[in-house]
């Protein structure tokens, strides 16, 4: 090993995939809000994520309401987009973060079964059914290595745990 940093021109990524927080029971869905404990498990795992996020990180969150306020709890500026919402694609999501060419940090906060899809998406190439907890948080990362790509699982987060 020579100590050497990557090359320049190779570009890493982080995207992180954060689920909502629990929210309330009921119809239209997009219009369901964070309970209480909602909100309690979203401002957990945003004061978690304030200490580690770097200041250019880009932030896109699900229109749907429960989504909204779980970003809103990180108190930064984000961006909403329908391919985040309750009817999103893991491949729409991962092409709406700009995964993995875009670079820099990109924070999405969104819905299952869609957050799932994209984790076992990002790790194993097949958009199986995996379960992300409400209110928690997968952080990968984009790089390339000897000259292969290679996508980590940096942390997992449950709101109970932070």
């Amino acid at each position: 090993m020579t100590g050497k940093s990557p090359a320049a021109s190779e570009k890493t990524m982080d995207i992180l995939l954060w689920r909502h927080a629990e929210a309330e029971d009921g119809m239209p869905d997009a219009k369901r809000k964070l309970t209480a404990r909602g909100h309690k498990q979203a401002k957990q795992v945003a004061r978690w994520l304030r200490k580690r996020l770097p200041a250019d990180t880009r932030i896109l969150a699900s229109p749907a309401i429960r989504a909204v306020q779980t970003a809103q709890a990180l108190e930064l500026p984000f961006e909403t987009g329908d391919k985040l919402g309750t009817g999103a694609n893991a491949a729409g999501l991962l092409g709406a973060a700009g995964w993995p060419h875009a670079g820099g940090t990109v924070l999405v906060v969104s819905h299952q079964p869609t957050l799932g899809h994209a984790a076992a998406l990002l790790l194993t190439g097949d958009a199986a059914d995996w379960s992300v907890r409400k209110g928690a948080l997968w952080w990968f990362t984009y790089r390339i290595r000897n000259g292969n790509a290679e996508t980590l699982l940096r942390a997992v987060i449950a709101p109970d745990l932070v």
